[in-house]
């Protein structure tokens, strides 16, 4: 099948014809990744997340160009994207890290693992994994709004057990 062919079939529905512009392209896909990240478990992330990307908005590609120039464009914005995510969710260093900023993260973590498991989730995906609100709302098949409102309640349950560890008071 040729490229212009998977796509027209996945505008129609087919999701099965975009498994076609994956296999064709998912080497040298996450051969750039690698380059970019300098790691192929960010690599792989980036890629991933690049073809949800064009699979998302495949609407708004030009069928006159060529498919992977595009795809790449996705691609290298994910992997700076990624590299920037890893940089920031590196652990400080214990010897480095205060005993109030210790404190500060136990306190952090106890207060997550009283959330509720939703709650818990929307908060590490959006904060720690930095996802989008979009991507949020289509990898939890949710609208966009909800996953927002969700959110900030999910933030303000965190916010009062990191205030109140011993429980909200009444």
């Amino acid at each position: 099948m040729q490229d212009a062919e998977a796509i027209e079939r996945c505008r129609q529905g087919d999701r099965e014809a975009f498994g076609h512009m994956v296999r064709r392209y998912q080497r040298r896909a996450l051969g750039h990744a690698r380059a970019l990240t300098g790691n192929d478990a960010d690599a792989a992330d980036a890629a991933q997340n690049a073809f949800l990307d064009a699979f998302m908005h495949l609407g708004s590609f030009d069928e006159t160009r060529e498919f992977y120039p595009w795809l790449y464009v996705l691609l290298r914005n994910r992997c700076y994207k990624q590299r920037a995510r890893s940089r920031d969710r590196r652990d400080p260093d214990p010897l480095v890290e205060t005993a109030a900023e210790a404190e500060q993260r136990y306190d952090m973590r106890r207060a997550l693992d009283r959330l509720p498991i939703d709650d818990r989730e929307l908060i590490v995906l959006k904060h720690v994994d930095g996802w989008t609100y979009d991507e949020l709302a289509v990898r939890l098949d949710i609208p966009r709004g909800t996953v927002m409102s969700r959110l900030f309640h999910a933030r303000q349950r965190l916010k009062a057990l990191i205030s109140h560890p011993e429980g909200p008071r009444r």
